[in-house]
């Protein structure tokens, strides 16, 4: 029967994504669907075999483990909900909208013992997350160019309808992919500078505490011609580009599964945990300050 999921959210990324990786895994059941939406709830729970639940917390009465994808700041409060009640997480990125929101999901989870998974697809393809460990155990590496160009708002875009989506922007959305395949090489961020570009581009400037600056560019509503995605560490070995994942999304997922399976039966913590999770949040936060206030913005200022 594997660990018992209860899956929280009815788009495009939970059918296609979440609940085709859980419906594949060996050690995984999809014990029941919840949605904002019942009517699609129950289609979702249908085309999986399963069940649908109204009511959120007779779902979680029903499971050991919940998967979730949801828009972040209805995820943070569920994730809490979910930890509070004994569950292990399996979150999308970013966990919340704010770092109080995820420090209250790290607090629960390191209190009650529970296993946790942020879902960054690259660094669940192992040729990115083997890069990334050598990478950071190497050293002397100076900094980061990256590029995040995506293009989300054309016909037939699946998340291109998303309104968390167009509040918020590539910063949140499309930023922590970047962030978490920098932060393990080149440290915890001290300090932000960013500020906004033509079509909702974010530039952002990142020192880290071993002195290393990353520089980043990200946006939902590149020009297509433009759309791009690039990470390229430079240092003593050069310029040297972090690879493309080599997995699906649903591959990738399913790797995600198992390092969260691994979790409750018995490995401690995970790179992607929701302390992690917590980390890539509070640099968001930070940039977000500081493209308002038109000034560097410490990490712990912007959190605090």
């Amino acid at each position: 029967m594997g660990l018992r999921f209860g899956l929280l959210g009815t788009g495009y990324w939970a059918a296609e994504t979440h609940a085709a990786a859980l419906d594949k895994h060996p050690d995984a059941t999809i014990a029941g669907v919840w949605g904002r939406d019942h009517a699609k709830a129950a289609a979702l729970a249908e085309r999986y075999g399963t069940t649908a639940h109204e009511d959120f917390e007779a779902l979680l009465a029903e499971v050991d483990a919940v998967a979730i994808a949801l828009p972040p700041h209805i995820q943070g409060d569920l994730a809490l909900r979910a930890a509070q009640a004994g569950k292990h997480l399996l979150l999308d990125k970013p966990v919340a909208l704010s770092t109080t929101a995820a420090d209250a999901v790290v607090a629960e989870t390191e209190a009650r013992g529970l296993a946790s998974v942020v879902f960054f697809t690259n660094r669940f393809s192992e040729n990115v997350a083997e890069f990334v460990d050598e990478a950071a155990g190497q050293g002397g590496w100076d900094g980061v160019r990256a590029t995040l160009f995506a293009s989300i708002f054309q016909p037939d875009n699946p998340f291109g309808a998303s309104p968390w989506r167009r509040q918020k922007g590539g910063l949140w959305d499309v930023g922590p992919h970047v962030l978490s395949q920098v932060l393990p090489v080149l440290g915890p961020v001290t300090q932000v500078t960013a500020f906004a570009g033509p079509r909702d581009t974010v530039h952002m400037l990142t020192r880290h505490e071993g002195g290393a600056v990353g520089s980043f560019a990200v946006t939902l509503d590149s020009a297509p011609e433009a759309m791009t995605f690039e990470v390229v560490l430079h240092g003593e070995r050069g310029w040297v580009p972090v690879p493309n994942g080599d997995r699906t999304p649903v591959e990738a997922f399913g790797a995600a599964i198992d390092r969260l399976v691994k979790q409750v039966e018995g490995t401690v913590g995970d790179p992607c945990d929701v302390r992690f999770g917590r980390d890539v949040v509070a640099v968001l936060e930070a940039a977000e300050a500081s493209v308002r206030l038109g000034r560097a913005v410490g990490v712990d200022e912007a959190a605090g």
